[in-house]
């Protein structure tokens, strides 16, 4: 079966940025599992992977622009510590949910002053090429439900 819309996608990955450091991989034995063209990946593997079988290999270079996107400094900010209201331990690496008016994002604190915390909303791979080495291991048709939810259900019918 080829990897089109509506089938559900099941591969092992490795994942490095250009240096070749390891981001991530799929761990021994766990697949990644997704319902093709649910946005549910991102754009540049989904479209790398489109027509493909089981038992493909491929590797794949991600652009920004196909993955977490470019950085932008738009995102970056300096809050007053009062900002985060009865939060009084707040230290780098810290993240925190942000609602805006283009939804929910996930912002990480980069820096704690005495009266003023720096925060970025961009994705921490954000302005990344992204190189995965991929084996898609099974592909077969989405249920129903998992076409209407988007996404794969471990039964196949919840």
């Amino acid at each position: 079966m080829v990897i089109a819309d509506a089938k559900v996608v099941s591969i092992h990955y490795t994942l490095k940025n250009k240096d070749g450091e390891l981001l991530d991989k799929s761990e021994e034995g766990e697949l990644l599992s997704y319902v093709h063209g649910t946005e549910s990946i991102i754009p540049g593997l989904e479209a790398a992977l489109a027509g493909k079988s089981a038992g493909d290999k491929l590797s794949v270079s991600v652009a920004p622009e196909q993955g977490y996107g470019l950085r932008s400094e738009s995102l970056v900010q300096e809050l007053p510590r009062d900002a985060f209201g009865e939060i009084d331990d707040i230290q780098e690496g810290m993240r925190f949910q942000s609602e805006s008016e283009n939804g929910t994002r996930v912002i990480s604190v980069t820096n704690v002053a005495a009266d003023l915390i720096t925060v970025d909303g961009n994705h921490p791979l954000a302005g990344e090429t992204l190189n995965f080495d991929v084996e898609v291991d099974n592909v077969r048709d989405a249920t129903t439900q998992e076409i209407e939810h988007g996404h794969v259900h471990s039964d196949g019918d919840h």
